[in-house]
């Protein structure tokens, strides 16, 4: 098969890794776990700690597998299936695995997990959200402890003492960004006992194709020094007011937005500017407010809540916690929405996703769509896949997509077959695209008299409940995103398997065919029977990726149905154009990360060479001789290095902010130089070597000129009262990557046409 997929150039065919060995060693373990069940549960942790210390790779494996399985079914009551055995094998290998939806990956990554840490290494299991984390590293935890692993798991509201004593553990479960942010906070400490995370060693992550790939461009921002960023209320009423049919007008694919000849006039007879002129910063505030009129959705993009707005995430359909949008598009939502305007803060340090996931030594992950991003994986993390197949055969009948006209036409026809099936006593799931279209659903079946339960970004708390009931016969569940939600749909009760078994129904195509499929997976578990079909529409945002698609149209009839089948071929052909975008624009983000993070890692070696080994000092030393001669005779030596490094430390964490802030603002104009005919990751590169190359002798300069006017003590020096303060706090968010990459390439255009 796997020469064959090569042969066909199936997508992700060519990063596709065999583990056949283990087709023939199943006589072997299966032998090994008789001898093993005869060991007393301390045998057991005995034989553990020493498997991995005698004999070669595969035997190693076949006798951890067999333990793992006679511990896991020992201390979990479960025996795992010969399919989450080569799940285990292909992460000890270091790869991605792909099992499909309720094949029990939870179990499978904790084997593996256990199985790094008893060969001396450390483990981070990353997840999407704190609850699973939690969750997870609670269900799995006798199993540890029956193999002698210490676990344990983090969550936002963990104290600094609970994380450090946390992340000595051997296992650590935790969502990305609860690390990730550790990592970044881990970035300014001073001494070694103030450090969470002490090594990135061996991540095992959870829905991998989500976080590596569809999360990898999303920078992971820590912030201090809070201050309220400014939203011109006026601009944004101003802006508010435009007519779309005459001011400004959207792109088909709805990426950019950009005023036309007649709101370019409009505007400047308002505000008497010349938009185009001196005033760039006036022409930028326009943009941003035009942007968050135009092409930024409440109830699809955001959420307010208690007088705040919440983004969503579009790849789980759940508020996204601690998100914020960048370069002050958030005051500008908030200015349309009449709101107060957050506090912002000084980027201290960022990195992005995919920075924190490749800086550890081993990475291997699951999901049940990896193939579908092969290529991808191997391009940017340098990773095979292990395809695995499920236990039981899948039956599912996968139906295929019907078309409509319009979206009240989709929307009709979707209650008309809910109201059919419901009939018979099947359960049925509704996937959809935002908060505002699984509202609108639910509000049309309690019209039709169909009671339905509604998950989405606007109250999750009962996720796992209404997750966990929705297979019960005649339950209707309406749900945004369904990636990553964590609890499987197994039918409750004999009724609904007779009656057919969950009936998915997708409510439009996901820009990924992934999501589609994670949708549809929701159905089919474990054997059972089930089937899945997508409604979609000529208005669905992705759609728009193909406008030629509106001459079948006519073909329509009263119902809004278009049964051409060429029409339902351009519904695979938009999902493919968006899903060549977003590894585009993802590949676009890793240029321009590369020289940062080079950068970043250059600072970061320095900062510890200052701070274990007092690096620099001696070039203070020699700048300042007289006053550090006297300091020395008065305090002695070593307080006075240690005053050095403390200086040293803060002058080379404010360049860096200051370094920071200039690549971010070099990035946000660097496509304008194509009017120059310039490339611009060439442009960004040049300029941001020319201004690093200063980096450290501007360290120097900023500590001599502190330490001319200093007046150091026996205790050292005090920071504060020279005006090197740190944040008397810092906090931390998500930003989006690339929010007005084709805004500013209209821009472009627009000032090449002008």
């Amino acid at each position: 098969m796997g020469f064959l997929s090569r042969l066909l150039n199936r997508p992700g065919a060519q990063a596709e890794k065999s583990i056949g060995w283990l087709d023939r060693a199943w006589p072997q373990l299966d032998a090994l776990g008789k001898e093993y069940a005869e060991l007393t549960d301390e045998e057991i942790a005995e034989t553990a700690a020493e498997i991995f210390t005698t004999g070669g790779r595969q035997e190693q494996l076949r006798r951890y597998a067999a333990l793992v399985r006679e511990a896991a079914e020992r201390a979990l009551d479960e025996r795992p299936y010969n399919s989450q055995i080569q799940g285990l094998i292909g992460l000890l290998d270091g790869s991605i695995v792909q099992m499909l939806t309720g094949e029990g990956k939870t179990l499978v990554g904790a084997m593996a997990a256990a199985g790094y840490a008893l060969q001396g290494r450390s483990v981070h299991v990353v997840s999407v959200n704190d609850y699973l984390a939690v969750r997870d590293r609670n269900w799995m935890k006798p199993l540890f402890d029956l193999l002698g692993v210490k676990s344990a798991s983090i969550f936002e509201s963990a104290g600094n003492v609970t994380r450090r004593k946390a992340y000595r553990a051997e296992v650590v479960y935790g969502a990305v960004t609860e690390i990730g942010f550790d990592v970044l906070r881990d970035r300014f400490i001073v001494d070694d006992d103030e450090i969470r995370v002490h090594t990135r060693d061996v991540v095992i992550v959870d829905e991998a194709d989500s976080v590596l790939i569809d999360e990898a461009r999303v920078p992971l921002v820590l912030a201090g020094s809070t201050e309220v960023q400014d939203a011109d209320e006026k601009i944004a009423a101003l802006v508010s007011g435009l007519d779309p049919d005459v001011h400004y007008e959207v792109s088909s694919d709805r990426q950019a937005v950009s005023l036309t000849d007649a709101g370019v006039d409009h505007i400047e007879e308002l505000l008497d500017v010349d938009l185009y002129g001196e005033d760039a910063q006036t022409l930028a505030a326009i943009n941003i407010a035009l942007y968050a009129e135009a092409l930024v959705t409440r109830d699809i993009d955001y959420l307010v809540v208690d007088g705040q707005v919440k983004l969503i995430s579009g790849s789980r359909g759940r508020v996204a916690e601690l998100q914020r949008w960048p370069d002050g598009l958030q005051a500008a939502v908030e200015a349309k929405e009449k709101l107060t305007t957050t506090e912002s803060g000084e980027i201290l340090d960022q990195m992005t996703v995919e920075e924190f996931i490749r800086g550890y030594d081993t990475v291997c992950g699951m999901t049940g769509t990896a193939l579908a991003v092969g290529d991808d994986l191997r391009e940017f993390y340098d990773l095979e896949i292990v395809p695995v197949e499920p236990n039981e055969k899948v039956i599912r009948e996968d139906e295929p997509d019907r078309l409509y006209t319009f979206q009240e036409s989709k929307e009709r026809a979707i209650v008309e077959e809910v109201d059919e099936q419901h009939a018979t006593g099947r359960p049925i799931l509704i996937g959809t695209r935002s908060v505002a279209e699984s509202e609108s659903l639910a509000a049309r079946l309690k019209e039709r008299g169909i009671s339905c339960e509604v998950l989405n970004a606007k109250d999750d708390s009962r996720e796992a409940e209404i997750i966990a009931q929705a297979g019960r016969s005649g339950a209707v569940t309406v749900s945004t995103q369904m990636a990553g939600r964590g609890t499987d749909i197994r039918l409750v009760d004999e009724k609904a398997v007779d009656a057919g078994g969950l009936l998915v129904i997708g409510a439009g195509r996901y820009p990924s065919s992934r999501l589609d499929d994670q949708l549809r997976g929701r159905a089919g578990r474990q054997g059972d029977p089930g089937s899945s079909v997508f409604f979609t529409c000529l208005e669905d945002e992705l759609m728009s990726h193909v406008p030629e698609a509106k001459r079948f149209v006519e073909e329509g009839d009263e119902t809004g149905y278009i049964g051409n089948r060429r029409a339902a071929q351009l519904v695979e052909h938009a999902q493919r154009m968006s899903e060549g975008h977003n590894t585009a624009v993802h590949r676009d983000t890793w240029r321009f990360n590369q020289l940062m993070k080079q950068q970043r890692e250059i600072v970061l070696g320095k900062r510890d060479r200052i701070r274990k080994e007092h690096s620099g000092v001696d070039e203070l030393r020699d700048r300042l001789p007289e006053a550090v001669e006297a300091w020395d005779e008065e305090f002695g030596a070593e307080v006075v290095d240690d005053a050095l490094r403390d200086v040293l430390l803060f002058q080379l964490d404010q360049r860096w902010v200051e370094h920071l802030a200039y690549l971010n603002d070099l990035r946000e104009g660097i496509h304008l130089r194509t009017l120059a005919k310039e490339r611009p990751h060439e442009a960004f590169n040049t300029e941001s070597i020319a201004a690093f190359d200063t980096f450290w002798p501007d360290v120097l300069d900023a500590a001599e000129e502190v330490l001319g006017e200093a007046e150091i003590t026996a205790d050292g020096i005090d920071l504060p009262s020279h005006g090197m303060k740190r944040p008397s706090s810092t906090w931390t968010y998500l930003t989006t990557e690339s929010t007005f990459g084709s805004d500013i390439e209209a821009v472009v255009k627009r000032a090449r046409k002008r």
